[in-house]
């Protein structure tokens, strides 16, 4: 892929996350914060973060999932960013187990870590991402699990509880396997 190419992704992802951070910045001018502290109150760093953030995924889609021909690795690579992105914009947002404040969520981190140092030792290639993927979805369910063996008393599950957190990180989970399972069909191809 030549410099030309690059630059011309490079343009249209940030292109593409600045449309998008148009969103929040109009209900954050239309709706604003009530009195009672109610409404959409994102502060520069929040716009800040989640445009590095999206602006990365946007990134990693176009320079290692584009390369690919074969659909069902596009596939599988968007399904991965997308349940990453919504692990992170969950957690950091509210948090997964109880508030955002609640320490144990920071095991999370883990998730990522397995994914990134995964995906490089693959190489991206289909059947090393398809493991990597899978030992991602089984590090997402290992996290409430290891907070309510180690925390049992002392982690705030928060309003949906022990199995509320469990469901969430089970959906997270299944995005991560349908990805994997993506994968697994693409090294088929490779």
């Amino acid at each position: 892929m030549s410099i030309v190419r690059h630059m011309k992704s490079v343009f249209r992802v940030a292109v593409i996350t600045g449309l998008m951070l148009l969103v929040p910045l109009a209900l954050q001018l239309t709706i604003g914060t009530g009195v009672d502290g109610e409404g959409w109150n994102w502060t520069l760093s929040d716009f800040v973060i989640i445009g590095a953030v999206l602006f990365s995924v946007g990134l990693a889609y176009e320079l290692i999932g584009r390369r690919s021909g074969d659909v069902a690795y596009r596939a599988a690579f968007g399904f991965g960013l997308l349940g990453a992105f919504l692990l992170f914009w969950v957690n950091g947002a509210v948090g997964i187990i109880g508030s955002e404040d609640n320490p144990a969520n920071l095991m999370y981190g883990a998730v990522f870590l397995v994914g990134i140092v995964g995906s490089i030792i693959s190489r991206f290639k289909s059947r090393g991402m398809a493991r990597t993927l899978f030992a991602v979805a089984f590090t997402q369910m290992l996290v409430p699990t290891f907070a309510l063996l180690v925390w049992p008393a002392k982690a705030t599950w928060g309003e949906p509880g022990v199995f509320g957190v469990f469901l969430l990180n089970a959906f997270f989970a299944m995005i991560f396997v349908f990805s994997a399972a993506l994968f697994r069909r693409a090294s088929a191809t490779e």
